[in-house]
């Protein structure tokens, strides 16, 4: 099939529909956080069942990421995205009409698989069809779409929970989705860079085997015994399928996921710090809200309106970093980024059960502003390399890392906050505390605090890999200019 020509593109309207396809993305994962609780409740349910709303659609995000190249080539990037929101909004409806835990478990998933093809189809987009001279600015209004959904995402979850229940965290998503599907339809072109490829069954396969196998051994360890059989049964079917995909992937002639973009030396590197700062992002998103209700006993709406500040702040300043990026450069911006994270992630581990809201939203505002200039900073350097051709395998690429590390995060945090929960009122119970009756508000307030660390360090485990972001972009002026 012909390709359109791409070079007259409009910007704007392009990227109003990109933003609405990504905001509604994003609100469907951050509308959640506020609303754990809630389904313990209402469900009769512990952490550790209901937080599979959050880990099971973000494994779906991750498993389905790999084939967004092979949908993109086959059928053009448009299409994609078009009916995976269509898909998306039709999961939603059903989350809603949920009658149990199970049931709102699985819908999610299925709502991940469709949610999983937006982000990397709307960043291929990009990539394909907008200016190279304006790329770093479209990110930064992909990424604004995307933080404008965790900024309000809280403060519109408490209200809906609050004034009508929970499943309006769903059906929300169905009228904005419907005018997401108008302007995909209307204001995105037709058009195709590639050509279609044979679907790679058996790299389906063993990625879908090792992701579901790694996630399910980290969620579940804590219960059934890190040493016990299925634990290390499935880690090492998890292990095993994961080399075997790796290996298979690089020797296809038509690989599902083209993993030779890792040749690539500088996209290779910000997309390790790139997911080490999700992975960083998610504990703030997981354990704040879970400390305000449970420990401080606010209400879904308090607690939506204590995260805006910090989550509007990340979103203003997305603009703001896609405007300077070419001034300053992805190492310097990722730097300053980083330092504001990992500084934000310290002071958090100092909480206490009274601590006040501005505090909260002080560190967490910090903490967020970091993220806003580290991601914008090592999304666009990772992907201004890739020619138009393999965008698709390395956004796929990308988003597949990414996710695949955001759901292993909420699993991990989520593990070490029970299990050293469970830890720290043994040892009070022990010592004396003065008071039982707030042994187990503390023990969790000292369990969030113990896992703002754990985010603190794997934050500092992204310097290096920054550091060495400049030594790929000399070379590429060096060839530049001998060219």
């Amino acid at each position: 099939m012909s390709t359109t020509n791409v070079a007259n593109i409009r910007f704007w309207p392009v990227m109003t529909a990109i933003f609405f396809g990504a905001f509604l993305s994003i609100l469907g994962i951050s509308t959640i956080n506020v609303a754990l609780t809630i389904f313990m409740q209402d469900f009769h349910s512990q952490i550790s069942t209901v937080q599979w709303t959050l880990t099971g659609f973000m494994l779906s995000l991750g498993i389905v990421a790999p084939l967004t190249g092979y949908l993109g080539d086959k059928f053009g990037y448009k299409t994609v995205y078009l009916y995976a929101m269509i898909g998306f909004v039709l999961f939603s409806l059903l989350c809603g009409f949920a009658w149990g835990i199970e049931s709102l478990i699985v819908f999610r998933i299925i709502q991940g698989l469709f949610t999983g093809l937006i982000l990397p189809t709307t960043m291929t987009i990009i990539f394909q069809v907008i200016p190279k001279e304006r790329q770093p600015f479209a990110v930064s209004i992909w990424g604004l779409s995307a933080m404008l959904a965790p900024a309000f995402g809280p403060t519109i979850s408490g209200l809906l929970i609050q004034q009508l229940s929970w499943r309006w965290l769903f059906f929300i998503n169905v009228p904005i989705g419907i005018i997401a599907i108008l302007f995909i339809a209307v204001m995105i072109p037709a058009y195709r860079i590639g050509s279609a490829k044979k679907l790679d069954i058996l790299g389906l396969l063993s990625v879908v085997i090792s992701s579901a196998s790694l996630l399910v051994a980290l969620s579940q360890g804590r219960l059934w015994g890190w040493d016990s059989a299925r634990t290390l049964s499935l880690f090492i079917i998890g292990g095993i399928f994961l080399i075997g995909f790796i290996i298979w992937e690089l020797r296809a002639k038509e690989p599902l996921l083209n993993l030779r973009v890792f040749g690539n030396f500088r996209f290779s590197i910000t997309l390790v710090a790139n997911t080490i700062i999700t992975i960083s992002l998610y504990s703030g998103t997981l354990l704040v809200p879970l400390f305000l209700q449970n420990v401080q006993q606010m209400s879904p709406v308090k607690t939506g309106l204590i995260l805006l500040p910090a989550s509007l702040i990340m979103a203003l300043a997305m603009p703001i970093a896609g405007k300077i990026y070419p001034r300053v450069g992805a190492k310097w911006m990722t730097i300053v980024g980083l330092a504001l994270i990992i500084y934000g992630s310290f002071e958090m581990t100092h909480m206490k059960t009274d601590s006040t809201d501005f505090y909260i939203i002080l560190w967490m505002s910090v903490r967020n502003l970091g993220v806003s200039f580290a991601a914008a900073a090592t999304s666009t350097a990772g992907m201004e390399e890739i020619g138009p051709s393999m965008v698709g395998h390395a956004s796929s690429v990308t988003n597949w890392v990414r996710n695949v590390g955001g759901s292993f995060a909420i699993a991990l945090f989520t593990s070490l906050l029970a299990s050293h929960t469970i830890t720290h009122i043994a040892e009070l119970t022990k010592s004396g505390a003065d008071n039982p009756k707030l042994i187990p508000l503390s023990s969790f307030t000292m369990s969030v605090n113990d896992v703002f660390l754990v985010a603190t360090y794997i934050a500092v485990a992204a310097i290096p890999f920054t550091l060495l972001i400049r030594r790929k972009g000399k070379a590429a002026k060096a060839a530049a200019v001998a060219a």
